[in-house]
């Protein structure tokens, strides 16, 4: 039996040379070494307007860079999204493409009866990789839990299940080796597609 997957990618901090993109890149290097498939976004480089400028009201034409995401999102099996949590949320050029590409007739179809969906990326797991400045355990307790959003609203609410999270701080306070310890752990995730 072939355990290779397909899986897209996507660096969520808008600049790809910062400890996100770092973690994004040993996931890609240890699923690659695996033998699976990857593609590589870096929402920093794409070229796209993130507003939404009359809501959903009037849904805008997406950009070239827009439809290779959705087509990246499509073409895979497994789909691994690593930002920093910014203000308890995602950085708001990450939103802001969901917000624009996470449209009806790609990753989901409402019933007629308009209280429920067909989620059109199911059959696709996803694993979010989220840095923080505080410890993940204390940001919760005083906060809430900063990955609803994407876990539930936003990769369930299309399909994407198992949605793994994994929360990685606080980074302020760690050493050198603390960083290399979660380097060395995620590329263990590629290779397994964890």
């Amino acid at each position: 039996m072939d355990n290779k997957k397909k899986i897209t990618i996507i660096i969520g901090h808008p600049d790809k040379n910062t400890y996100c993109g770092e973690l994004a890149r040993r996931y890609e290097k240890g699923a690659k070494e695996a033998g699976h498939e990857v593609r590589l976004v870096a929402i920093g480089d794409l070229k796209f307007d993130p507003i939404l400028h009359y809501g959903y009201k009037v849904i805008q034409p997406l950009e070239p860079d827009l439809t290779k995401v959705q087509e990246d999102i499509k073409w895979a099996e497994h789909l691994v999204v690593v930002y920093p949590n910014w203000w308890g949320t995602m950085p708001a050029l990450l939103k802001g493409m969901f917000d624009r590409m996470i449209l009806p007739g790609f990753a989901f179809r409402f019933h007629k009866n308009g209280y429920m969906w067909d989620k059109l990326l199911s059959d696709r797991s996803a694993r979010v990789y989220i840095t923080m400045d505080s410890p993940p355990l204390i940001a919760r307790m005083m906060f809430g839990d900063n990955a609803n959003e994407i876990k539930r609203d936003i990769l369930g609410f299309v399909g994407f299940s198992p949605v793994s999270i994994t929360k990685i701080g606080a980074i302020k306070m760690m050493s050198d080796d603390e960083r290399v310890h979660w380097l060395e752990k995620v590329e263990k995730h590629g290779k397994k597609v964890a």
